[in-house]
């Protein structure tokens, strides 16, 4: 974990001192002023402390140091200060804009011990997060499991949305894209409740009992309750909660939330998951776009707009028969791998990642699979680069 420290004085002398006598303790880098100071956090850091004098032309410490947080929020922030100033500097401690402050002069081994303190608290931090992000992975990995496993049809349907809501949230250029990858990813998990059959008829468009539909219109609360307490994805059950919510505010939750005021997350992923509905029912990609259309106040017209210009890219894909060891992550799954016993491992149009190569090599190894199988490899063409020349139709998944 780095270690190194960036020191920030208008006074050319004081620099100099401070490094040469630190140096042999410390990595030491100095700026001659914040806006200098900034530069160095942008080429050469991440620095664990930053130390920066109050008084400097231009850009003072606590402007300086508040720009620091925003551009680097984990590395600490001291200040040195005149007697003067003390005040201020406090001040600026209670805000939560600074660690600590030293007044002027401030003694090298003083410094040092400041230094030293705030490595630790840096280091401290670091840890938290790690351990956070780690904990926030595994959560994810157990919950996409659980669902691979209780219902593969399910599972297989959010990996193809997934597909969809990151090519749109591209193309729109929203914020945070990996929450809303994470929430389409998971935005099936609530039908562990639904019987796997009952999923079979509504992605086949056949028609439901009454049961049946309750339960499935039942699921986006589901799955937004499961997920809402694990650290960090509160964004993320919001989405799954709102999955299939209109934009004009009918639909579910009758909450009263319309247009704008649903989460840009859900906005897109309402789009993704009935365009998957239409294109597993059978219709290709361009008559799946035209039926979205035709369904006045369903949908956000940007995010209409934005699956349009996504749609100019065609995807194509070549065929091909392979068995599990030869998969590789570019690949997806053109039909339902099976056990030999004829149970379901993964479901069709699964994007194959390194989890997915890992449970086919394991179930084809103990168990045995129905060998080879199809899988599709993506080619993405420019219609006006195949235009007149009698080109194939795309392949739709």
């Amino acid at each position: 974990m780095p270690s190194k420290v960036l020191l920030v004085d208008d006074e050319p002398n004081i620099l100099s001192s401070y490094q040469r006598r630190l140096r042999k303790q410390y990595d030491v880098d100095v700026a001659p002023g914040g806006q200098e100071g900034l530069g160095k956090i942008a080429q050469s850091g991440p620095y664990a402390v930053v130390v920066s004098d109050m008084r400097m032309p231009g850009m003072d410490g606590i402007q300086f140091l508040a720009k620091v947080r925003e551009e680097a929020p984990e590395t600490v922030r001291m200040m040195l200060t005149g007697c003067s100033e003390t005040e201020v500097a406090i001040n600026a401690v209670n805000e939560g804009k600074i660690f600590r402050f030293l007044t002027k002069p401030c003694p090298p081994d003083v410094l040092g011990r400041a230094l030293t303190e705030g490595i630790e608290q840096y280091r401290l931090i670091r840890a938290e997060k790690e351990l956070l992000e780690n904990t926030l992975r595994g959560s994810i990995k157990v919950l996409i499991d659980v669902l691979s496993l209780v219902n593969p049809t399910a599972f297989g349907r959010a990996s193809r949305v997934r597909q969809f809501v990151r090519r749109i949230y591209e193309e729109m250029e929203g914020d945070k894209p990996w929450e809303v990858e994470i929430a389409a990813m998971l935005s099936q998990l609530g039908c562990v409740t639904v019987p796997e059959a009952t999923l079979d008829k509504i992605f086949r468009n056949d028609t439901l009992t009454e049961q049946e539909r309750q339960m499935f219109a039942a699921h986006p609360q589901v799955g937004s309750a499961l997920i809402a307490n694990v650290p960090r994805l509160g964004s993320a059950a919001e989405v799954i909660r709102y999955q299939e919510k209109r934009f004009d505010g009918s639909g579910l939750p009758d909450d009263g939330l319309r247009g704008e005021m649903i989460p840009l997350g859900a906005r897109v992923l309402k789009v993704a998951l009935d365009m998957d509905s239409l294109t597993a029912a059978g219709a290709d990609s361009a008559a799946a776009l035209i039926k979205l259309k035709s369904r006045k106040g369903w949908y956000d017209p940007a995010v209409i707009e934005a699956l349009d210009r996504v749609m100019v890219t065609q995807i194509k894909y070549d065929i091909k028969s392979v068995r599990s060891e030869s998969l590789t992550t570019n690949m997806i799954l053109a039909q339902n791998v099976l056990t030999n016993a004829g149970t379901l491992v993964i479901a069709k149009g699964q994007e194959v990642t390194p989890w997915v190569m890992v449970r086919l090599k394991n179930f084809s190894k103990n168990v045995g699979i129905r060998e080879p199988f199809r899988v599709l490899i993506p080619i993405v063409s420019r219609p006006e680069a195949t235009a007149g020349k009698g080109s194939e139709p795309t392949r739709d998944q």
